[in-house]
């Protein structure tokens, strides 16, 4: 048997190279990690030494996400823009950005240059979402999806979705009934199901439990910080996304095997072919069709909650909308009807209450794009692949373009707004094809709970909350009484 032993000398020396070993990392970390910046530096003198854009990229990898998603959005926004002004810097989810607020920069990004622009979002939603979904393309198979897609939500197919989403309404509203109830996760059961009526052409009663439980636990994880550990919102969102796309591929199977490819979005997925007849794959379909439902989902849940809450603050305005309302409720009795799509054109009021929420509550406060090269953009540098966010909120908040911002006025829809200014859907080959679905469904929703209803916050909590997207404290919990109890 040999015994090894070191010596003074011996562990001196090997302390020595310890040491030695340490500093040589240390010099091998500082280069490495000083690579990007000095390759950053090179790319700034090709571009005649434009500076990048002011601004602050928080702390190491958080960046300002914890900021963003915790503080009043138009603070952040704001208190940056008066610093820096309408082009600047930060990081979000891990992603240098460059955020741009005025109606002439937006433009240049979405409409006019919007080929240097190609949209994105940070890896870990891409992930959530499926790599395939419509969102996170551009060139022949965005332009082939977006027909398909468009196709299933322009107003001449959605149309004849009116009386399936009246039944919704009318079969959930009552439950409400001399109860409080939490108007936000109310609303979030609504947008589900027409999403997916929206996305199958009618709804899945067997499997809709299992894909709701497996939506939540998806929705939650997607605004988390990309962990992928064992225990994380983001690890439990990732488990989620895979058995929501099992359960989708199986539906899509079914779907398939029949003679018939039924309604809905599914439907013209399946039927639809390219220049060589191929069809499109199962995983692009269940990519897309889980895009669709997160695009119809959190965001007008979010628009009907604030609806809610600005009637029941303005209540000369909610009476002007029931008035509205009973008009068509009176023609709609005296045919012996339901409601159709042409009552819901009859109703220019609640369209500007329903604007003037888009405005002020301002669910979308921005959207994803990613320079597709080194741009040059108002003076300044955007290095390739660095994240660009139009600010819309900052917009639809300035006083240049809606005189008190801060003020809910409906009335200032009598006039069309000025081109770029008014962004609830975004704008360009890239805007929300499913506008007209979203502002049916608060019509159809207005019609029936204005006319039939009255609400009353309870609580003594005022004040906005950010899940992501700012809603009133606390979702919003009403008292909900017949309208007739309430009548004098």
């Amino acid at each position: 048997m040999h015994y090894f032993f070191f010596s003074p000398l011996s562990a001196s020396f090997l302390f020595f190279l310890l040491l030695l070993l340490l500093l040589l990392l240390g010099t091998a970390v500082v280069f490495f990690s000083l690579l990007p910046f000095r390759f950053l530096q090179w790319r700034h003198h090709q571009h005649k030494r434009l500076p990048l854009p002011p601004g602050s990229m928080g702390w190491p990898y958080i960046g300002e996400t914890l900021k963003l998603y915790t503080e009043n959005p138009n603070s952040f926004f704001s208190n940056r823009q008066k610093r820096h002004g309408d082009v600047f810097k930060t990081s979000i989810l891990g992603c240098p950005c460059v955020m741009v607020s005025s109606p002439e920069a937006i433009k240049v990004v979405l409409v006019t240059r919007a080929h240097l622009f190609k949209p994105t979002y940070p890896s870990s939603k891409e992930r959530m979402i499926g790599p395939e979904a419509i969102f996170f393309h551009e060139g022949p198979y965005h332009s082939r999806l977006k027909k398909l897609v468009q196709a299933s939500f322009l107003p001449s197919a959605i149309r004849g979705s009116v009386s399936a989403i009246e039944q919704i309404v009318l079969k959930f509203l009552p439950t409400w009934n001399n109860g409080v109830v939490n108007t936000l996760q109310e609303m979030k059961k609504y947008t589900f199901d027409v999403a997916i009526l929206s996305a199958f052409g009618h709804k899945l009663d067997l499997e809709m439990e299992g894909i709701k439980h497996l939506y939540r636990s998806l929705e939650k994880g997607y605004n988390s910080m990309p962990i992928n550990l064992p225990g994380t919102p983001f690890r439990r969102a990732m488990k989620a996304r895979k058995l929501l796309n099992e359960t989708f591929r199986r539906l899509i199977a079914k779907r398939r095997g029949s003679s018939k490819q039924g309604g809905g979005l599914l439907g013209i997925l399946l039927g639809a072919k390219d220049q060589h007849l191929n069809h499109l794959s199962d995983s692009q379909i269940a990519d897309n069709i889980i895009g669709v439902i997160f695009a119809a989902h959190d965001t007008t849940a979010s628009v009907l909650t604030w609806l809610l809450k600005y009637l029941h603050d303005k209540r000369d305005l909610l009476e002007a909308v029931t008035r509205e309302q009973e008009g068509i409720k009176a023609s709609i009795s005296e045919a012996n009807r339901g409601l159709t799509w042409d009552d819901t054109r009859r109703m220019p009021l609640t369209s500007r209450v329903i604007q003037e929420t888009l405005r002020t509550a301002s669910i979308l406060s921005f959207t994803f794009r990613e320079a597709v090269e080194d741009v040059e953009f108002e003076g300044y540098y955007i290095p390739k692949g660095w994240k660009v966010l139009p600010l819309f909120r900052s917009i639809h908040y300035c006083a240049d373009f809606f005189p008190q911002p801060e003020k809910f006025d409906p009335s200032r829809f009598e006039v069309p707004p000025k081109p770029n200014t008014f962004l609830p859907f975004g704008n360009g080959v890239h805007a929300c094809p499913g506008s007209e679905l979203a502002k049916l469904e608060m019509f159809v929703l207005l019609h029936h709970l204005t006319t039939s209803y009255r609400w009353k916050v309870v609580g003594g909590e005022d004040g906005i909350q950010y899940v992501p997207f700012p809603v009133p404290q606390g979702g919003l919990p009403i008292e909900v009484t017949p309208r007739k109890a309430n009548a004098e």
